[in-house]
């Protein structure tokens, strides 16, 4: 069963609590800086590593040193708590060189 989608005011109260994500057109977006392109490349394998151990997987675009990660439940037609929770957990993953 799908993660329920939140409701504007649960969208806001887990956005207070996250940092440097924002909500652009009811996803979850992030852009991440790097150095060059191996150290993008490095960052976009550890979050996938980390999305298919959860089974919740972002949308990644990569410009040479930056990656942009959108999150949003599919199934779900909008944002539930397992985007908010992955973004957490790659809030966590550390820079690469």
């Amino acid at each position: 069963m799908p993660s329920p989608r939140l409701s504007e005011s649960e969208i806001a109260t887990q956005q207070r609590s996250l940092e440097s994500w924002q909500v652009d057109q009811g996803e979850l977006v992030r852009t991440f800086s790097f150095s060059d392109f191996r150290g993008a490349l490095a960052f976009v394998n550890q979050v996938g590593e980390l999305s298919e151990a959860i089974g919740h997987h972002p949308d990644i675009d990569i410009r040479y040193d930056r990656v942009r990660l959108s999150l949003v439940t599919h199934d779900a037609g909008g944002l539930t708590t397992r985007d908010f929770d992955l973004a957490r957990k790659i809030n966590e993953v550390p820079p690469s060189s």
